[in-house]
């Protein structure tokens, strides 16, 4: 069945179509510093905002027009599975995320929620293996049900964690089922509300035995994706432990993570913890830890999680300094956990929302390949750093310089001058920019 009939395959038409079902920017065999687009980018769709999403909010009921709906929590999942299938290939897309309970009823215990999961997930092989389409990461919804009120790993209760352990397993299990190639802890109530009631070091230290229990099980079945951890500062929690990008690597630092974990930074995150994205995407650059990127954006007059559509150009420019910068972001990619707004409840909009977002991050995919080319902030920072090329400098980095030794030579050389040359070339090129 088609659930899509109305949809033809989403193909590039240049800027000058009239077509809302085309792309403007986005031609996934482009060639831009000699890798194609698609090899740059490397988009995912989330299942949850794509499939699960139904257009409520706090403030009202759901709106979205779905066509998938069965008679049975099973048989809407079975449906759910060939309609995103549907969507991923006429979008050209080939890669997805989910969470366990995207896919599958938790239904009315463990051992059905995991026999759920299992029937799902052959149907899901079923398409990858007919499609092509690969699985960028899955993950473990251990948020949402009621015996998560006081976090998972973090939880006060014993029982929870065990559980939490378990659905990470099955997770694992999945991910080497369906060859993921990254897997993604994001906690989404790992924090606290009051700290008088709250053993912080415990519910961290138990967070860390989570990732290393995990790791380990990886190892034993011959599994190891790249894990990453997916910050963010806050809601539902009042504070979350991992807050932005240097708090989660501080975390993974104490605990000794690194050759295992990376960061899977989301924009708007990056926002809610009072970071620009590309801020964010800088930090985990410092610490060779840039896994991969939830692609969205917040709205700027609201204060919580909107998971807009990517479509400020700008923004997505600067994210793809930093992404060439890293030298790619291949085994992640560039997931849109994003959702359509509540009035875009028609089927076809998540065609529309999914297009702007790809040729949003396309556009900047090509100015920020222009910038790099030119050498645009390259030449900015090697003129601004000047000084520590050669004389005093040189020695300072080279680590040839100690207390003493710079003191004797700030008290010969007790005037800084700001260098004409260098405030007229920071001109010359604000000016190229900027007009």
């Amino acid at each position: 069945m088609a659930y899509f009939e109305n949809i033809n395959k989403v193909q590039y038409e240049g800027v000058k179509t009239d077509n809302p079902f085309a792309f403007r920017h986005y031609n996934p065999e482009e060639i831009v510093l000699g890798k194609t687009m698609k090899e740059h980018l490397r988009f995912g769709i989330a299942y949850w905002h794509t499939m699960t999403q139904d257009g409520s909010d706090p403030f009202g009921s759901p709106v979205n027009i779905r066509n998938w709906w069965g008679e049975t929590p099973m048989e809407t999942a079975k449906n759910r599975v060939e309609a995103f299938f549907e969507i991923l290939e006429k979008l050209g897309v080939e890669y997805f995320c989910f969470h366990d309970v995207d896919v599958a009823p938790e239904g009315d215990s463990l051992e059905e929620f995991f026999q759920n999961i299992d029937e799902i997930t052959d149907l899901i092989k079923e398409k990858m293996d007919q499609t092509g389409i690969k699985l960028l990461w899955n993950t473990a919804n251990m948020f949402s049900n009621p015996r998560f009120v006081n976090g998972a790993a973090s939880s006060n209760n014993a029982d929870v964690f065990a559980h939490s352990a378990a659905q990470v397993k099955k997770g694992l299990d999945i991910s080497k089922k369906l060859g993921g190639e990254n897997y993604v802890f994001w906690g989404g109530r790992e924090g606290y509300e009051s700290l008088l009631n709250t053993d912080m070091k415990l519910e961290q230290d138990n967070i860390a035995r989570l990732f290393k229990m995990a790791i380990a099980y990886g190892e034993k079945i011959n599994h190891k994706p790249q894990f990453l951890i997916e910050p963010k500062p806050k809601e539902p929690s009042s504070h979350q432990y991992d807050y932005d990008a240097a708090t989660a690597m501080a975390f993974i630092q104490k605990y000794g993570l690194e050759g295992d974990f990376k960061l899977n930074l989301e924009g708007n995150h990056a926002t809610l913890a009072g970071h620009t994205f590309e801020h964010e995407l800088a930090v985990a650059r410092c610490y060779d830890a840039l896994g991969s990127i939830d692609a969205n954006q917040g709205h700027p007059l609201l204060g919580w999680d909107t998971d807009e559509f990517p479509t400020n150009v700008h923004d997505t420019t600067l994210v793809m300094v930093e992404l060439l910068e890293n030298g790619g972001i291949a085994p992640g990619g560039i997931n849109f956990d994003s959702k359509v707004r509540r009035s875009s409840f028609a089927m076809e909009d998540l065609f529309l929302a999914h297009i702007a977002g790809m040729d949003t991050y396309a556009r900047g995919l090509k100015a920020a390949a222009a910038l790099k080319e030119a050498r645009f902030f390259d030449e900015l920072k090697e003129k601004r750093y000047a000084s520590y090329t050669t004389g005093i400098g040189a020695k300072i980095v080279a680590g040839e310089e100690d207390l003493e030794s710079l003191t004797t030579y700030a008290l010969a050389n007790d005037e800084i001058k700001m260098e004409s040359d260098h405030l007229e070339f920071v001109k010359s090129r604000l000016n190229d920019f900027l007009f």
